[in-house]
């Protein structure tokens, strides 16, 4: 194996655009995650405690055998984790959608720059021909007499 190939080869994949994107979205995703996990901890499921009368999920469980060393199944820790991913995908869904409609927005053309047509359809051979033709390149029709194209 070549050292210096492989090195090179290392500089390059790392240094390509889409690499560091990634980079930058897994570590701000990360960040995100903290956040979305305090807001359902925090706020999302003491609400939902109070509306279910004071439960906590995070006492659900279900002991399997007896003693203190007998395995335990947090199923409401699964409750807390799904309602989560929940708002988490929400969130994002809701995140991306206004991104598209702005991108879409000021993407979009004025009216005043979209640009007149150049070619018409003869009206008796159906090709298309220049806008300010009087005649048919193709059928050699008169066109002058046609009212509209």
């Amino acid at each position: 194996m070549d050292k210096k190939g492989f090195i090179t080869e290392f500089k390059e994949f790392i240094s390509r655009g889409n690499v560091i994107d990634m980079a930058v979205g897994v570590i701000i995703g990360g960040a995100f995650q903290t956040i979305i996990s305090s807001l359902v901890g925090d706020v999302v499921m003491p609400v939902i405690s109070v509306l279910t009368g004071g439960i906590d999920f995070s006492e659900w469980m279900l002991k399997l055998g007896t003693g203190k060393n007998a395995p335990v199944i947090h199923y409401g820790n699964l409750i807390t984790a799904v309602i989560n991913f929940l708002l988490m995908a929400l969130v994002i869904f809701t995140f991306i959608k206004l991104m598209n409609h702005f991108t879409s927005k000021i993407m979009k053309k004025p009216e005043e720059e979209v640009s007149a047509p150049t070619t018409k359809v003869c009206p008796f051979c159906l090709s298309e021909i220049p806008i300010e033709a009087v005649k048919c390149a193709h059928c050699t029709s008169d066109l002058t007499s046609v009212d509209e194209l």
